[in-house]
């Protein structure tokens, strides 16, 4: 009689197996050409290094992109975020409401500005912002809402900027994640009053660091260049050209400038953005299909009105349909060779935040159940087909592993 086996978890690498992979692959990762290197170089043999005509230039090719009449660079998404509260008037005693479910810069930009964020839960399909939640948490003090386009997947616009002309308050979208993404057939970007993009080394594109706030309305774009440039009234650009020498800084800002090096950095990984797009909604498709038939995994959803720039892909653990704790499956993912991460601590659990304003565990309860089962597997645009290959082989092999 021939005896069948089953695979026992020895096979795992966690357990002493052979790994999917021997190199880590990472969750993220920048990809930069010699096209890229070049740009860059190009600034350095130039006259000028900063506050040159790259920054212009770049400003003016992602209003093009997404369809804005303004576009203002920063030295980093955070600051971008910090000036857009800046812009909306936010201040102390005001309030803003966004997502716990965001990187701490989100709800930190109205903090910067004595304001303070209020925490609203988030839809259990995308992950998003929920605008009846949002509603839940309006009060007198409330000026903004920043919403988040959580893992490159568009938050609910129509419906928060439909309730904020109802309130009379500012949309500061965090799109961070979602340069490239659509929602109702309009590019992310030119919806919202203010949106704001980061250009960190493992977003679509980079600037090495950096970000940009476009707006449709000239007096925000206005603030947003005073705020940036220590609240100085008065371009630097426009008074060498004039031979002029005076200039007065009529509110408290910041040096928040992106350099040309940077600029043209961006510029030259703009011109490669829909291609890098189509990459990652290729692997989004391909891990969607692959994973449709493991009951141990919930798998991100896109609402049919929507496009995803794919910046994450999210997956959450059926925790009672497996042997394992999240911590286990990480640390079984990352001996095949697959670098997962988690996106994110819900932000009022940061220590941060409970030292100051209390301990607001169950506020949000969809987004504080989420945070306790999400993964988040590589994706990037530089994965090859074999990268994504062992992506799958892993999750499936750890999956079979610990399933009950």
């Amino acid at each position: 009689m021939v005896r069948v086996q089953t695979a026992p978890k020895s096979e795992l690498a966690l357990h002493g197996g052979v790994p999917v992979r021997r190199t880590l692959l990472p969750y993220a990762r920048h990809t930069v050409t010699e096209a890229d290197i070049e740009a860059v170089a190009a600034v350095l043999r130039s006259s000028r290094l900063t506050t040159g005509p790259k920054v212009a230039e770049f400003e003016e090719a992602v209003s093009s992109y997404v369809r804005a009449r303004e576009a203002v660079a920063f030295s980093s998404g955070t600051a971008a975020l910090h000036a857009a509260a800046f812009a909306a008037g936010l201040g102390p005693g005001d309030e803003a409401v966004t997502t716990p479910l965001t990187f701490c810069a989100t709800a930190n930009a109205a903090l910067y500005q004595g304001a303070r964020p209020a925490f609203a839960d988030v839809r259990d399909d995308t992950l998003n912002l929920d605008p009846a939640a949002v509603e839940a948490r309006l009060t007198p003090r409330t000026k903004a809402v920043l919403p988040v386009d959580y893992a490159g997947h568009p938050a609910d616009l129509e419906a928060l900027l439909a309730l904020a002309a109802r309130q009379g308050l500012t949309v500061i979208e965090d799109a961070c994640h979602a340069l490239g993404a659509a929602d109702r057939g309009r590019k992310v970007g030119g919806i919202s009053h203010m949106t704001v993009f980061s250009f960190h080394p493992i977003k679509a594109i980079t600037t090495g660091e950096g970000g940009m706030v476009t707006t449709n309305e000239a007096a925000l774009a206005k603030r947003l260049r005073l705020f940036r440039n220590h609240g100085i009234d008065s371009d630097p650009n426009a008074r060498q050209a004039s031979g002029a020498w005076f200039y007065e800084m009529t509110a408290l800002g910041f040096n928040y400038r992106l350099t040309d090096l940077g600029c043209a950095l961006g510029l030259s990984q703009l011109s490669r953005l829909d291609a890098a797009l189509a990459h990652r909604r290729a692997i989004a498709l391909r891990y969607l299909q692959a994973f449709a038939a493991h009951p141990e995994l919930v798998l991100p959803a896109v609402r049919p009105e929507s496009e995803s720039a794919w910046h994450l892909f999210p997956v959450r653990l059926v925790l009672e349909r497996l042997s394992a704790d999240r911590a286990e499956i990480i640390r079984a993912l990352h001996a095949e060779g697959i670098g997962v991460n988690v996106h994110y601590l819900p932000v009022y659990r940061h220590p941060y935040y409970v030292e100051r304003f209390g301990d607001q565990a169950g506020t949000c309860p969809v987004a504080e159940a989420a945070y306790e089962r999400l993964i988040s597997l590589p994706l990037f645009a530089g994965m090859t087909d074999q990268d994504v290959e062992d992506v799958i082989r892993a999750v499936t092999k750890v999956c079979a592993a610990y399933a009950r």
